[in-house]
């Protein structure tokens, strides 16, 4: 059984550093290591002071589209509570809106630099998987992001204040949260081990790679939260999300495929 201890880690009296805030900064810390030492094995002749530069442009869009699409889709909330908008510390991040904003931001970046989009994308790539693994800790601290009640031994106590509409009788949920940050690390190892074997010229087959698997684990993950801020016909709008990046990431692979065999 698992039991957040809050989301305060350091009370101050006027001045209070949340969990969810230090998850963030790893996540973006040890992401950016990452990258740098994929860079420096896999690509050369990549300049690292240059990936340093866009990343600071991912980070900025990404930041900005994950807190931008959770804000839209949660507009009921939002519309009476502006202020709370930048309140990043609180939760509240979308990862579809940080790879729409991120890659918005980016693209702007390498096209401006001519730069090869799809070689940076791969790399950032790894910087996005291992931060959405280290930051996920956040949604625990914050007693969010969780599944449907259950009483597996692994069950997430969620105290009462947290717990949705029509769900106050339960006290354990799925901890999904924790189900995505092992997915994640699975497919980080993939992603790893098809670095070392796709052809070097196969630019964006990680990326697109990474679009595959993602969805595919978060259509199922989405399919036992109970707290989508926005539904679409009936299904959540994660859902909706995963399955565009899902086609996305079919449609860059066969492209690269197409290419790969015309070469």
């Amino acid at each position: 059984m698992f039991t957040s201890p809050g989301d305060i880690a350091l009370d101050l009296g006027s001045i209070k550093i949340y969990w969810y805030g230090i998850c963030m900064a790893a996540a973006i810390l040890l992401g950016l290591f990452t990258s740098v030492k994929i860079t420096r094995r896999f690509y050369p002749k990549v300049n690292v002071d240059t990936f340093y530069d866009l990343m600071f442009y991912v980070l900025i869009g990404g930041i900005i589209g994950a807190r931008a699409y959770y804000s839209i889709f949660n507009w009921a909330y939002f519309s009476n509570h502006i202020a709370d908008i930048p309140k990043l510390w609180t939760g509240g991040l979308s990862i579809h809106g940080a790879i729409i904003g991120g890659f918005i931001a980016g693209y702007m970046y390498v096209k401006s630099k001519r730069l090869n989009l799809w070689q940076y994308a791969d790399i950032t790539t790894f910087a996005l998987i291992v931060g959405q693994i280290i930051g996920r800790l956040g949604n625990f601290f914050n007693s969010e992001a969780f599944g449907a009640p259950t009483n597996l031994p692994w069950k997430l106590f969620i105290p009462l204040i947290d717990r949705p509409d029509g769900y106050e009788q339960f006290e354990y949920f799925h901890p999904t949260f924790l189900y995505e940050m092992i997915a994640n690390t699975f497919i980080l190892m993939f992603l790893l081990t098809l670095i070392k074997t796709k052809h070097p010229n196969q630019h964006g087959l990680i990326f697109f790679s990474y679009l595959i698997f993602y969805s595919v684990a978060r259509i199922l993950i989405e399919s036992i939260r109970i707290d989508s801020v926005y539904n679409l016909y009936g299904l959540p709008i994660a859902i909706w999300a995963s399955v565009a990046l899902f086609l996305t990431g079919l449609i860059g692979v066969f492209v690269l495929s197409s290419k790969k065999k015309g070469a």
